[in-house]
């Protein structure tokens, strides 16, 4: 039963208040109104409905506290009755003057005695023990019932009635004038809550203009104003900048990239247009220069699509898109493999392998691989003939340890702070014409940190470079 009422209740609102509350929205969206001007009806209408709360609330209390005089009255007269005994109209008329109305009943609610101004089947009731009289609009009373008094032995019910019409006009009268002052009160501080308004509002007002004009030339430079006091405003300014701050590093990073990308480009593209034009004018009839000349551009063909598959890998990173076939496998075939292929490319380097062990790792087996031939391709880069190169391979607490240490040119701790930052490479390698592209530290990384591991870095320069990376065994 109770359920059907709620649902009869909710079909009635959903037929009635519903379409009206649509009506509203649909006609109040022709006009536009400013967020100021908005919370400033919002504070007015609570102004209005919280000042007629107070107002009732300040009457029933101006009221009951008028009544109280009257109250130690009653108690006088009774007390005064009491003692005397017996009915005496004197003393009845004599409180009757002070505002205090008497009904004495006799028996089968016979009237003994009756100084009111009405009965009471003529009162209409008000508010808790007020009343106000049917007869005369202007009068109005608190009316207790069945007080009952006992003279010589026989007991007779009394109305009393306090006559509150002074006091009731009083109230009336201070009324008005608080409502009008509260009005007024209402009024001022509404007007000065919307220029407050304005000011706290102002981060909006930065923030449209900001999303205005921002564009490509001035990201650096546009930022919300943050000055003033601290609220929630100013903490969503402080936000909107820090965004900003990141999209403009991510911007510079991806022009610094494309800049880097087209110049690791251009040199290859260089070479095999200028073996291209000399096939042209004398490929066909020498043929050292044809042999040179497809020798050249093959590789660079091969520089070019590692630098292309190097800078796909990183986009497809940036992108959030690249995938590993994670999987549990032994790491100690993969570096022995890498041992072998390493030994059969440097020939002439002294590989060796201190240890190698077998530890279970849970990752991509071939994107490691790659990671860590990356490593291993920089040894045999950045060494001369007969240096030494170390590849090992630990059980380290359960934890996947591969060292690779070379005994080449080493590195600065300049170079150290940078040897993972995409297109990096030191001034020492360049000076030596030593080739390369420097991504390949920098992809590495990110499949190294894509398993949750860590490289540490161990570099002296002319002495020579460790890299450590740590591999965990971690179900992800």
């Amino acid at each position: 039963m109770k359920n059907k009422i709620i649902e009869g209740i909710r079909q009635i609102l959903i037929r009635t208040y519903l379409p009206i509350q649509k009506k509203k929205n649909e006609w109040l969206s022709n006009f536009h109104f400013s967020i100021s001007f908005r919370i400033s009806v919002n504070y007015m209408k609570l102004f209005l409905l919280y000042g007629a709360i107070f107002l009732i609330g300040f009457s029933i209390l101006y009221l009951y506290d008028g009544s109280k005089p009257y109250g130690e009255m009653e108690q006088q007269f009774l007390e005064r009755l009491t003692k005397e005994g017996t009915w005496d109209e004197t003393i009845c008329e004599e409180y009757r003057t002070q505002g205090i109305e008497i009904r004495i009943f006799g028996d089968e609610e016979e009237v003994l005695y009756d100084n009111t101004g009405f009965a009471p089947s003529n009162r209409k009731f008000l508010f808790g023990r007020f009343y106000y009289s049917t007869v005369n609009d202007d009068y109005i009373m608190v009316v207790r019932l069945h007080r009952d008094v006992t003279l010589q032995g026989v007991t007779y019910p009394v109305l009393i009635q306090y006559n509150l019409t002074k006091e009731y006009n009083q109230l009336l009268d201070l009324l008005w004038k608080v409502a009008i002052l509260y009005l007024i009160l209402a009024f001022y501080i509404n007007k000065r809550g919307k220029k407050e308004n304005v000011k706290l509002l102002q981060p909006i007002g930065e923030m449209s203009r900001l999303a205005n004009s921002l564009n490509v030339d001035n990201l650096c430079s546009e930022r919300i104003n943050v000055a003033g006091t601290k609220n929630e405003l100013k903490d969503l300014a402080v936000l909107i900048n820090k965004m900003l701050d990141r999209m403009e590093t991510s911007y510079e990073s991806q022009k610094q990239f494309v800049s880097d990308a087209s110049h690791e480009l251009r040199t290859p593209i260089a070479v095999i247009q200028g073996y291209g034009n000399m096939l042209h004018r004398w490929g066909s009839k020498d043929e050292e220069v044809l042999k040179e000349s497809i020798e050249a551009i093959n590789n660079e063909a091969k520089s070019m699509q590692d630098l292309v598959e190097k800078l796909l890998f990183l986009s497809r990173h940036d992108k959030k898109t690249l995938k590993l076939d994670k999987k549990k496998f032994n790491m100690e075939p993969v570096v022995e493999e890498l041992l072998k292929e390493t030994k059969l490319v440097a020939k002439d380097r002294t590989i060796v392998c201190p240890t190698l062990e077998k530890v279970i790792v849970y990752g991509d087996p071939q994107a490691l691989k790659q990671a860590i031939r990356v490593f291993v391709d920089n040894a045999i880069k950045y060494t001369k003939e007969g240096d030494t190169i170390s590849i090992s391979c630990k059980n380290v607490h359960g934890d996947c340890m591969i060292a690779i240490e070379d005994t080449g040119i080493g590195m600065t701790k300049k170079d150290m702070d940078h040897i993972f930052q995409r297109f990096y490479r030191s001034d020492v390698v360049r000076n030596q014409n030593i080739s390369g592209h420097g991504l390949g530290l920098s992809l590495a990384k990110l499949i190294i940190l894509a398993h949750v591991g860590r490289i540490k870095v161990r570099s002296q320069f002319t002495v020579g470079t460790s890299f450590f990376i740590t591999i965990p065994l971690r179900n992800r």
